[in-house]
């Protein structure tokens, strides 16, 4: 019914042109500048090491990818006197068109930040901050010793925000009795990492459903009982930092994600060598997330029905084990099912209208498949999260793929012909 209206209303009404009696009226007030005040006024909140920032000789290079971001980022870098970044020209202004990009996605990775890349370069930056086109979501890159780049995942990035927003609010707060009162969330999809934090250093942890909508509500949730929600994100490089903003916002992230370069610069410390710092402390968490495509909800369906009558086809019958790993709980969100509740109901909200099913495995890995939203896809997102003081990551990241292998072998089967698969 929308579509239709929009479609029978495509040219202006001629009135609409007329607005010599809108100039006038009482009622008509432009919000911008009290709001972009107040909003850079806030965001200075988490600015903690000001006095390292003006001192900082970092170079760092942002892109706006042909969207609304660039002014804004450069705003938050003056907020928090941190030395402007570099703009990759090309891109700073918004362009529909997208002239430079093949998707103008910084999560796509490497291939949206080859200009940036380039800038940094030529101007012996070492570091990259990208935003998407609307600005609410944060992609980080930082060159490495012989000179290629590595671009963060978004769990990547969750952590080490999650990990400096924790101690700058500790070093503010050194009367730890109000750690009880501070929270972190995450999406159900997105790295355990916050979960791990938040146990070693005694604040709160909570899972929402994917989408800010859910995050920003709990958070609304929180901050209504007196609580102190220090960080959200999901691993599709969305960061709310604090609870000025319920949403991602990539503005504020990158001018913290800034300050965070700068204060470990200042001890000669490179974000990869503080992410693995932060993985050794509270335990590496190794990820692989990707996709199938599928165009026939029919077979999206018989997929997912499988997995719930694995070798019955008459009860409820939740695998057991994959490629030899046992798994401890199951939970569906499809149907309201958590093997791990006493009642074996799920606390997350559930909704027939989608798909989505998680495997908890005996050796800490977790694996959740859901269908998309907005996209014909059937995505899966894996982790293992290994205790702290286990360091092989190479062999941890073994076991990972070894585990996904089996569950894309033995839970994508029989329907896997059906599927389009999306190289890594």
């Amino acid at each position: 019914g929308i579509s239709v209206a929009i479609e029978a209303n495509l040219e202006p009404w001629p009135e609409s042109w007329d607005i010599t009696s809108l100039s006038h009226s009482p009622l008509l007030k432009n919000p911008f500048q009290d709001i972009h005040t107040e909003y850079y006024r806030t965001i200075q909140q988490h600015c903690h090491h000001r006095d390292i920032n003006k001192s900082s000789g970092v170079k760092i290079v942002h892109t706006s990818v042909h969207g609304v971001g660039h002014a804004f980022v450069q705003s938050a870098f003056k907020a928090f006197d941190l030395r402007p970044p570099y703009a990759v020209e090309e891109q700073k202004d918004p362009d529909p068109e997208f002239p430079t990009v093949k998707y103008p996605n910084p999560e796509e990775g490497k291939g949206v930040l080859t200009l940036s890349f380039a800038l940094a370069e030529r101007e012996g930056a070492t570091v990259v901050l990208a935003n998407d086109p609307d600005a609410d979501r944060l992609a980080v890159a930082e060159q490495q010793k012989g000179g290629q780049w590595r671009v963060f995942s978004g769990n990547e990035l969750g952590a080490l925000l999650g990990w400096w927003v924790y101690q700058c609010w500790k070093q503010t707060n050194p009367d730890q009795s109000t750690v009880k009162s501070v929270y972190m969330l995450a999406s159900t999809v997105s790295s355990k990492i916050l979960r791990a934090i938040a146990l070693k250093e005694g604040f709160h942890f909570e899972e929402t459903l994917t989408g800010f909508k859910w995050m920003g509500n709990r958070a609304r949730e929180l901050l209504d009982q007196n609580k102190i929600v220090l960080f959200a994100y999901e691993e599709a490089i969305g960061y709310m930092c604090g609870s000025a903003v319920l949403d991602k916002d990539g503005v504020s992230a990158a001018a913290i994600a800034g300050e965070m370069t700068s204060y470990l610069a200042a001890k000669n410390i490179t974000l990869s060598q503080q992410l693995t710092a932060v993985y050794e402390e509270y335990g590496y968490h190794i990820t692989k997330n990707s996709y199938f495509i599928c165009h026939d909800q029919a077979v999206i369906r018989a997929m997912f029905d499988r997995l719930r009558h694995y070798g019955n086809q008459e009860d409820v019958s939740y695998p057991s084990q994959c490629g030899g790993v046992a798994i401890t709980a199951v939970r569906d969100l499809t149907t309201g099912y958590d093997s791990s509740q006493a009642d074996n109901k799920a606390v997350l909200p559930s909704s027939t209208s989608s798909q989505m099913i998680t495997f908890s495995f005996s050796n800490g890995g977790v694996a959740t498949m859901r269908t998309s939203g907005t996209e014909p896809k059937i995505k899966y997102y894996t982790e293992l999260c290994a205790a702290p003081g286990n360091s092989d990551a190479k062999g941890l990241q073994k076991e990972l793929d070894d585990l996904v292998n089996a569950i894309v072998e033995d839970f994508f089967q029989p329907q896997k012909n059906n599927l389009l698969s999306k190289p890594e």
